[in-house]
């Protein structure tokens, strides 16, 4: 099954032992990324994966989709995430570090999944095999005035705009530039074409949505989007979800991802640099 086509609906009794594990795995994200609490991380990990093998048994080596071993990929691309503080930071070392984790995080659920599992699980669907249509141009620019009218007022007013380091020479702007799309292209090769891949094989798409945004909340909660923050990004990451479900392509939802991203970078050197975009804010610092 590609990560574009949905999965056949699950019976009641065979959700519910499918739920919970995953549930489990989910809640593992609040507790490396929120409570900052390693050990509660690692037993809800484990508890996922071992309650999956548990209802499974010997169906773990079975030729169709195991839920053990997805949320064993799952579970090892949050585990490679936890190694590193997620606090930004724009020096050499700390962007090398970013590059090989969460590059990691990627790639290594990817590669098991392919060439031990034996299991094409993950896929990255670039193009999706359609034109865009004139709603999904739309949007684009839809996303393009929200970010404007709201995301100000989000970083400066709740200060968490301070979360992010001072980038205030045109050495630290290009690389908070180059920092904020890397990050957010990865978050849509993580979270929606890994992590909500893996789920809707086994689950309904809104129990893999809701699932899924419980992890990429909290990623974004540790990396700064803190205050009133989850109440932007809980919205975007189910949005991104819907959208990916319906155009098939990466392509897209990293369009939809960078340009919000490049009202963020925006905003941060409006913050850092008062007076420097005040003709572009309403707010200002």
């Amino acid at each position: 099954m590609t990560a574009g086509v949905a999965p056949d609906p699950a019976p009641a009794a065979t959700l519910g032992r499918t739920l919970v594990p995953a549930l489990l795995v989910a809640l593992a994200a609040p507790a490396l990324f929120v409570l900052l609490v390693p050990w509660l991380g690692w037993l809800l990990l484990a508890s996922g994966v071992g309650t999956a093998a548990i209802v499974e048994r010997g169906r773990v080596r079975a030729s169709a989709p195991s839920l053990t071993r997805d949320l064993s990929l799952i579970a090892a691309g949050m585990l490679i995430v936890s190694t590193i503080s997620l606090e930004a930071k724009l020096d050499d070392l700390s962007m090398v570090r970013f590059t090989l984790v969460l590059g990691g995080a990627v790639a290594v659920p990817y590669a098991i999944s392919r060439w031990v599992y034996r299991d094409r699980a993950i896929r990255f669907p670039w193009r999706g095999g359609e034109r865009w249509r004139p709603w999904q141009w739309g949007w684009l620019g839809t996303v393009l005035v929200l970010g404007w009218l709201i995301l100000p007022f989000y970083f400066i007013t709740s200060g968490v705009y301070r979360n992010w380091p001072v980038v205030d020479t045109p050495d630290l702007i290009a690389r908070l530039f180059v920092g904020v799309g890397a990050v957010g292209i990865w978050d849509e090769l993580f979270f929606i074409c890994t992590v909500f891949a893996l789920l809707r094989r086994h689950l309904p798409d809104l129990a893999a949505n809701v699932l899924q945004a419980i992890v990429f909340v909290s990623f974004l909660w540790e990396l700064g989007y803190r205050a009133w923050g989850p109440v932007l990004t809980i919205p975007f990451a189910l949005l991104q979800a819907v959208i990916f479900v319906k155009t098939r392509s990466l392509a897209y939802v990293v369009t939809v991802h960078l340009l919000f991203d490049a009202v963020v970078f925006a905003v941060l050197v409006h913050a850092h640099n008062p007076g420097l975009l005040s003709g572009i804010f309403f707010v200002s610092p």
